[in-house]
């Protein structure tokens, strides 16, 4: 009898270390893993005491550096200096994000929104990251687009929120991570509707309407979503004041950052970089118990293309 309950039990160890396995497979079994798995079923047990509607199951995510790369320079950033490059236009500091914002706009004032879209995915297919040499869109993070689908398997709404434009996000963030244009908030540049050649377009003015970093990316997730997260992602400073918006809401929350410490597979920077600066969103993860996932050793893989 003894023999067969001793069989029983490792039979149940084994099933439920191969089922957890099932769950986020590219994130190893750990603190971070766990902490995830624990928010998710609390949720969504409708006999518990913390139990969230669907409605309700709102997760925002920032993309440069949380979703996919943003060294050593933001992606939306090099296609903008190559952008203005080839228009011959005064090139700002690569590193003073309203300066560049602020040049682009001038430079492309006047473009119909669908010309843009197709320079865009233009660039996008022709364009190499200068350290792996692949398509800028093959460096999405395998560990969080599985998160994505995770979530939404459970029964949330993904909604990316980052300072780039939604421009720039929008004709790849679908096929990429499962995110319709429509839950892409982001910088947004002014457009005006007017007819040309008898037809009805929109066209980019010189100014930008909105800027969605820092203390923006709360005002954004208000006017796009209305409704307060429950569940936030992020990577630096730049994400702080969403991390704190959706900590501030009642019952269960779920705060995470991703802490760039990979050197080999990827990048490793936090506190003294020019790009991502993670450094008092740190601060306040610690204090605070948020949860910082660090790369190295958190994730098996970063992107799908390794070995």
């Amino acid at each position: 009898m003894i023999r067969g309950r001793k069989l029983w039990f490792l039979v149940l160890c084994a099933w439920s270390a191969f089922a957890s396995a099932q769950v986020l497979p590219s994130w190893n079994e750990g603190e971070a893993k766990a902490r995830i798995v624990t928010f998710v079923q609390a949720v969504t047990d409708k006999k518990g005491k913390e139990y969230v509607p669907p409605a309700g199951r709102i997760a925002v995510f920032d993309n440069d550096g949380t979703l996919w790369s943003e060294q050593p320079l933001y992606f939306q950033f090099v296609f903008m200096l190559e952008q203005l490059k080839a228009s011959g236009a005064p090139m700002p500091d690569p590193h003073d994000q309203k300066a560049l914002l602020a040049a682009m706009g001038q430079a492309t004032s006047g473009m119909t929104v669908a010309a843009y879209d197709r320079k865009i995915r233009d660039w996008l297919a022709k364009a190499r990251h200068p350290k792996f040499k692949r398509p800028y869109t093959d460096l999405t993070f395998l560990p969080m687009k599985e998160l994505l689908a995770y979530l939404r398997a459970n029964g949330f709404k993904t909604y990316i929120v980052s300072g780039g434009s939604v421009e720039f996000m929008r004709p790849w963030a679908e096929k990429s991570y499962g995110i319709p244009p429509e839950q892409v908030i982001g910088s947004q540049q002014e457009v005006k509707f007017e007819v040309k050649d008898g037809k009805p377009v929109l066209t980019r003015e010189p100014k930008f309407a909105f800027i969605d970093d820092g203390p923006g990316k709360p005002v954004g997730i208000y006017r796009h979503i209305g409704r307060r997260p429950i569940a936030a992602f992020g990577n630096s400073d730049g994400d702080l004041q969403m991390l704190q918006f959706t900590a501030a809401g009642e019952g269960q929350r779920l705060m995470l950052i991703v802490h760039h410490d990979d050197a080999e597979r990827e990048f490793a920077y936090d506190r003294a970089s020019h790009i991502g600066k993670l450094d008092k969103a740190w601060d306040e993860a610690k204090a605070n118990n948020w949860i910082v996932a660090s790369m190295k050793s958190d994730w098996k893989k970063v992107f799908a293309f390794e070995k």
